[in-house]
């Protein structure tokens, strides 16, 4: 089930770039405000919402990182990985656009790839991004 997602970083986007250790940020403020619902809810939601720790993926220069499972069965991982690309902007001049790139490696389950666009959407709203979910379709989340 090999498979692509993009967050782009627009220019009405919150931020025109980003790293790795910004996006674990992000991911560690995630855990957070589920931990939070589920302490209000009296349930462990903070768990079932992230089911995966964060570790640098080897060998990846610093660009890649991956959520592996905590060990459930129905999870096993989901790459994240940040870039930057050029594109031509409506006047025809050459720009650099960042983006985080969203990969289900061969072996990825259905529950990665749900939580996989649970996580695009919630970068999508944090970031004010363009989101290319894995079936192609385009979410905008900035001010268009």
């Amino acid at each position: 089930m090999s498979d692509h997602a993009f967050i782009k970083l627009v220019k009405k986007s919150t931020q025109q770039d980003i790293t790795l250790e910004e996006l674990k940020d992000i991911f560690k403020y995630y855990q957070t405000i589920t931990k939070k619902t589920g302490n209000q809810l009296d349930w462990g939601y903070g768990e079932a919402a992230f089911p995966y720790q964060i570790a640098d993926l080897p060998d990846s220069d610093g660009n890649w990182l991956w959520l592996k499972s905590n060990g459930t069965a129905r999870y096993k991982y989901i790459v994240f990985g940040v870039g930057h690309e050029t594109i031509e902007d409506s006047e025809g001049n050459e720009a650099s656009q960042a983006y985080i790139q969203v990969i289900l490696p061969e072996g990825a389950t259905h529950g990665d790839k749900g939580k996989a666009n649970e996580f695009c959407k919630f970068l999508g709203k944090k970031l004010q991004a363009e989101v290319q979910l894995f079936n192609g379709r385009i979410m905008y989340f900035y001010k268009r």
